[in-house]
């Protein structure tokens, strides 16, 4: 195994996948690839490219998300683990299994929220998604038992 992929959302269960991926990769000398899939441009009715000021909020949030994405590489390297930062515009699943492609990825290991069936039922699970259209393993790593 050479090269794990790891889809960051900034969400609660950031903190145990990348502890489990992390721990995962100096076990397997893999790298790791970070990946945040930020959401694609919105479109705006009767503008080509949107109001100036909805341009420029969007790309603070994009240097934000870059820098934390960056910063968590960073906190990986520094114990040694090879890895790479990346961010990605476009739809979630699509894009994640384009860089998982991109990269070789041998592995996915991703998070999940735990959300209820209703949740998924009207919104849908992007970890569900891709284990569905994955051509490599998946391993989900559960939300954090918030109870303890």
């Amino acid at each position: 195994m050479k090269n794990i992929l790891v889809p960051i959302d900034f969400s609660a269960v950031k903190n145990s996948l990348v502890s489990t991926a992390g721990d995962l990769a100096k076990a397997l000398g893999a790298k790791l690839w970070l990946v945040h899939v930020a959401a694609p441009d919105p479109d705006f009715v009767g503008f080509r490219v949107g109001p100036e000021y909805i341009r420029e909020q969007r790309a603070d949030i994009l240097r934000k998300e870059h820098q934390d994405i960056q910063a968590i590489g960073a906190q990986l390297k520094a114990k040694g683990i090879d890895t790479e930062a990346l961010l990605v515009q476009g739809p979630t699943t699509d894009t994640l299994l384009e860089v998982a492609q991109n990269v070789s990825a041998d592995l996915i290991v991703m998070g999940s929220h735990g959300h209820s069936a209703l949740f998924r039922a009207f919104v849908g699970s992007v970890s569900e998604q891709v284990l569905k259209e994955s051509k490599v393993p998946v391993l989900i790593v559960p939300t954090p038992d918030k109870k303890r």
